[in-house]
């Protein structure tokens, strides 16, 4: 088959970081405390900088959904996307998909997102598919454990995806933002840094790679 063309979420994508869009969201509306709030500003600042381990914040944020309803986060979210997201994508996005669809790749997001946000994401840009960030639900309601898609964890996600499929990482292409995602980056036969932060952008100009402004 053709190859693969795995795509970023936040930053690449997106023209911003809609992890902190939500978390300001649900401060206001009384969903989440401003302490924890500010603690999750933090952590995705600095991963923002391409710095900084966010398993065990995200993994806390995941515990404190423990016994709450998923049909109610997945309305949160479907609302969040048509208020404050979906306006978001950036300019370039609609040519490059094109390029690659024309080529018979299939279009896949590999993001640390949800996979309500990245359900929402796939439908409207109309791709492929999604690797994200998974909650485990039980009789409607989350459990507080889930899958986190992230750093190293993308790459296992992005080769578990082709394993049955004839096709290797070295015929992908990888479009992200973030230093975070050089895992990936440096096994894919296309990277790309698109609109890259400080430490990915020097990494990509050392090693040659195409650095890209989707506006």
């Amino acid at each position: 088959m053709a190859g693969i063309a795995f795509f970023d979420l936040d930053r690449t994508v997106l023209d911003c970081n809609s992890a902190t869009l939500w978390v300001r969201r649900q401060v206001r509306q009384g969903h989440m405390g401003k302490l924890f709030a500010a603690k999750m500003a933090g952590m995705i600042g600095l991963y923002q900088l391409g710095f900084g381990n966010v398993d065990d914040t995200v993994k806390q944020a995941i515990l404190a959904l423990k016994g709450q309803d998923e049909s109610d986060i997945i309305a949160r979210t479907v609302a969040f996307w048509q208020d404050e997201i979906a306006h978001r994508v950036r300019p370039g996005v609609a040519a490059v998909l094109a390029a690659h669809r024309s080529q018979g790749e299939a279009l896949v997001l590999l993001t640390g997102s949800s996979s309500y946000m990245s359900a929402l994401v796939v439908e409207a840009l109309g791709l492929d598919g999604a690797l994200c960030t998974r909650f485990e639900v039980q009789d409607g309601r989350f459990t507080g454990m889930g899958e986190l898609c992230y750093g190293d964890a993308k790459l296992v996600a992005a080769q578990a995806y082709l394993a049955d499929k004839e096709a290797a990482l070295i015929d992908c292409a990888f479009y992200t933002d973030s230093f975070t995602d050089l895992p990936v980056m440096l096994r894919v036969g296309r990277p790309v840094a698109v609109a890259p932060d400080p430490r990915l952008k020097r990494h990509a100009r050392r090693a040659g790679w195409e650095i890209a402004d989707w506006g």
